[in-house]
């Protein structure tokens, strides 16, 4: 992932499909692989609000929509429908049953089509906006809209075009870039476990050796008991080493070896996570902060000769939603 900040030049994000982020004050930006972005706003750290964001996303490419999510959450029962207010408008009556949460407390809504082009506007216009359900009130922060929102236009090559958002212009839409295609993985199968897979754990930790596990783990070194033997094809293995144990995190090390000698263990450097053998994908979760309020997900999945990056997504701000307030799509793979 290419993290992006306001040093970062537009015309290097512009013309590399490569994922580029970006954060200013309560917003942020994630793009991936293929164009498609998500702006996401929170509530001000620094204020009093319950957790409330909204969501942005867009895919690259000439004349392609801003679809609108917002979410909130509550320790009350979920609401059953939200009203956003920003500056002149006002819409109320938005589904809080939207799929989009993940957490168990809470709601979100989409925001209809054709009420997107005018919200954007009030967006850009204003400091704050409010959603409510009742009683209840929450304050979301506009403040680093306009940077996240302008940066989208950049990196999708929107600007002084008529579908910017922030910077219109007279410039073709056509000449927006299309979408870059998401790279397709071949995905292989691995064979059946053998019961006497086990038994090699000890050996092949022989072979990883102390000084090389010493070296990159934390603590001390993992005993044959604590590792796992995963088989891969007929005669290779993969090798499962836990190598430390944070506060909130998890790490481990993979290595790819023969069944048999030479067992030849090669430590997978850009692979970390547990891996599931029935899909044949290791998958890495890392928390954000001890509560939880946002993640950041790396997958692979053994294409029968190693293992490929099939997607990664997260959300970097942090702002209170239990599990975080979305998954933001970094890189994508077909």
């Amino acid at each position: 992932m290419v993290t992006a900040s306001a040093a970062v030049p537009v015309t290097a994000l512009a013309a590399d499909p490569a994922p580029a982020s970006f954060s200013h004050k309560d917003w942020a930006l994630q793009c991936d692989n293929t164009r498609a972005c998500s702006g996401v706003g929170y509530q001000a750290e620094s204020g009093d609000s319950e957790p409330v964001s909204i969501r942005l996303t867009r895919s690259a490419g000439p004349g392609t929509p801003v679809q609108v999510h917002l979410q909130v959450y509550t320790e009350k029962a979920s609401p059953a429908a939200l009203q956003i207010t920003a500056g002149k408008l006002k819409l109320s009556g938005l589904d809080g049953s939207s799929p989009q949460v993940p957490a168990a407390q809470g709601s979100a809504a989409q925001v209809p089509a054709a009420q997107v082009p005018r919200l954007l506007q009030e967006l850009l216009r204003s400091e704050v906006a409010t959603v409510t359900a009742g009683k209840d009130r929450w304050v979301l922060s506009l403040a680093g809209a306009t940077a996240v929102l302008l940066k989208m236009d950049e990196v999708q090559g929107r600007l002084n075009t008529p579908g910017a958002i922030v910077r219109k212009g007279s410039q073709p839409e056509s000449t927006v870039p299309p979408a870059v295609p998401a790279p397709v993985v071949k995905a292989v199968q691995p064979v059946p476990a053998r019961k006497s897979d086990a038994a090699l754990a000890a050996p092949l930790l022989a072979a990883v050796g102390r000084a090389d596990l010493e070296g990159q783990c934390s603590g001390g070194p993992p005993q044959a008991s604590d590792v796992k033997v995963h088989r891969l094809t007929e005669r290779k293995l993969l090798l499962e080493v836990p190598c430390g144990m944070g506060a909130y995190n998890f790490s481990s090390l993979l290595f790819m070896a023969n069944d048999r000698l030479p067992y030849q263990p090669r430590l997978l450097e850009d692979v970390d996570g547990e891996f599931d053998p029935a899909t044949g994908e290791v998958r890495s979760a890392m928390k954000g902060r001890g509560i939880g309020d946002c993640w950041w997900m790396r997958m692979w999945r053994f294409d029968g000769n190693g293992f490929v990056l099939t997607g990664e997504q997260g959300d970097n701000m942090c702002r209170g939603f239990p599990g975080g307030a979305w998954q933001l799509p970094a890189y994508v793979t077909r």
